[in-house]
């Protein structure tokens, strides 16, 4: 057994869910212009780093049928290290390395921000750890390289995004809890953004005129007729409360008022079906925990 599990300290990689996503053209380089309300979740996987004087990197709990060198986190603690360099940010006798544990609880693939979540936790602990003291926008700026959903988890507020995601406002929302249901298929986001069908010439709206009720997911109607699945579990959360796909999906979720109206429904859900719940949080579980302020 491992005696260094219990002394290990576990770094939270929180959930995000899309309460909407409105696409509303395209810019020259082919990417969609785009907007939606990320909301930050109290739940999602625990990351743990032992740091060293190696230089390497190191995942030290791989995720079947992902290469190693592949794996977001991976990518995430290299490029950091690169940018550390760079920088002259540390002394070049001093090379920077890390052995990372990661605790697997949300599903790959749901629209939910795990992967991207996961780099975002390691670039912000990282920059901890190391003792880089890169200012938390210009981590977001870095973490924008990996991917568009990975500066809402770097600046750590549940926000209004625009551009492809990274121009961030932080917005209050109402306090929610949601049960989320992973439908046990795996949407390709390129696949959706690439489909001639996707609607793209959704009018803009101003943060301020949000309301769950009065927006959608341009994604949902094409993901559902291309995967069944996605189209059943979200008829079946619809019959108990206002719900809609996160993102290009998988994941679909219903919002409720209190955790027990949710729990119930949960209950009710076919055997074997893959769901949890999760309440909005305004802030980062990883940032309250670091006291890490607002940027």
């Amino acid at each position: 057994m491992d005696s260094q599990v219990t002394t290990r300290l576990w770094w939270p990689s929180p959930a995000k869910l899309n309460l909407f996503l409105h696409i509303n053209g395209r810019y020259a380089n082919g990417y969609h212009q785009l907007q939606s309300v990320f909301q930050l979740l109290d739940f999602g996987d625990e990351l743990a780093f032992e740091i060293n004087n190696t230089g390497r990197i190191e995942l030290c709990t791989p995720i079947a049928g992902v290469e190693h060198d592949d794996n977001l986190i991976v990518k995430a603690a290299l490029l950091l290290q690169k940018y550390i360099n760079s920088k002259n940010i540390k002394p070049e006798t001093h090379s920077l390395g890390c052995n990372i544990f990661l605790k697997k609880r949300l599903p790959m693939g749901g629209g939910i921000g795990g992967g991207s979540s996961n780099a975002a936790t390691t670039l912000v602990v990282l920059n901890k750890l190391w003792q880089s003291n890169i200012a938390l926008k210009e981590l977001a700026k870095l973490g924008l390289e990996l991917g568009a959903d990975v500066p809402i988890f770097v600046e750590g507020n549940t926000a209004f995004a625009e551009g492809v995601g990274e121009k961030l406002q932080a917005f209050d929302v109402a306090s929610a809890t949601y049960l989320v249901v992973f439908p046990d298929c795996h949407v390709s986001t390129q696949m959706v953004f690439t489909h001639p069908d996707l609607p793209r010439n959704t009018p803009k709206i101003s943060a301020d005129d949000y309301q769950f009720a009065n927006t959608h997911n341009d994604c949902q109607e094409l993901v559902c007729e291309l995967y069944p699945n996605v189209a059943k579990s979200l008829h079946w959360l619809l019959e108990y409360a206002p719900s809609r796909m996160t993102g290009t999906g998988s994941c679909v979720f219903a919002v409720f008022n209190h955790f027990e109206q949710a729990l119930q429904i949960q209950k009710l859900l076919p055997e074997g079906s893959i769901s949890f719940i999760a309440t909005g949080v305004s802030r980062s579980p990883l940032h309250k925990l670091l006291d890490i302020q607002p940027a």
